[in-house]
This record gives structure tokens, sequence and C-alpha cells, in this order.
């Protein structure tokens, strides 16, 4: 895993295709905007997560 500070403008590049530009941050608050090809899946964690327990039972 990385893990990278960013202040808020900044972003990172995932590949060619996804950015991931911090847009605000305060103390315990981050938002991230997220720029992929539409045949790229985003998913926030917890759905991924309950997704996953799903398919385990």
């Amino acid at each position: 895993m990385l893990v990278l500070g960013r202040k808020p403008g900044e972003y990172v590049m995932i590949g060619d295709s996804v950015r991931v530009e911090v847009v605000k941050s305060k103390e315990g608050d981050l938002r991230l905007a997220i720029d992929a090809p539409r045949e790229v899946a985003i998913t926030r964690g917890e759905i991924y997560e309950a997704k996953q327990i799903k398919t385990m039972k």
C-alpha cells in the first residue's frame, strides 16, 4: 500500500487514465474527485466490502 500526503488541488494518477484529486480537506474530513473512463468501476469501500461478504455466504 502506498500512503501519500496531498493538499487540496493536488492529485495522483493511477495508470494513464485515472486521476484522483483532493478537492477539500478539513480535520477528519476529506473529499476526492475521481476522473476515470466509464469502463472503470468506482465503488465506495463499505459497498465493496458488503458485496464481498454477500458473495462468501
